[in-house]
C-alpha cells in the first residue's frame, strides 16, 4: 500500500492507502477529493474512510469508481472560523 497526500493547508493527515489527495474550498465547506487505487481492498479502503471520518471530521460527499476499477471518493467538512472575542 502507498500513501501519498498534496495536501495545501496544514491539518491534514496522510490517507492510509490513497493514492492522492487534494483540497478544495467551496462555500461553507471545505472539500478532500480521494484517490484510492484498485489493489487497495474494500475493507481496507472502509477503514481508511471511517478514520478520516473520525478523527478529522469528514463526512461523506460523493463517491464514484472508475472502469480500471479506482475510486475517487469525495469527503466535505464545515469550515469554522472564529472570531476574535476582545
Amino acid at each position: 500500500m502507498t500513501a501519498r497526500s498534496t495536501t495545501r493547508t496544514g491539518s491534514g493527515s496522510a490517507a492510509g492507502s490513497a493514492t492522492g489527495s487534494a483540497w478544495r474550498k467551496h462555500g461553507q465547506y471545505e472539500y478532500r477529493v480521494v484517490t484510492i487505487d484498485r489493489a487497495t481492498s474494500v475493507p481496507d479502503a472502509r477503514k481508511m474512510l471511517t478514520d478520516e471520518a473520525e478523527y478529522g471530521r469528514w463526512e461523506l460527499a460523493r463517491t464514484r469508481l472508475y472502469v480500471g476499477g479506482e475510486r475517487k471518493v469525495w469527503l466535505r467538512r464545515k469550515i469554522i472560523k472564529v472570531s476574535p472575542t476582545f
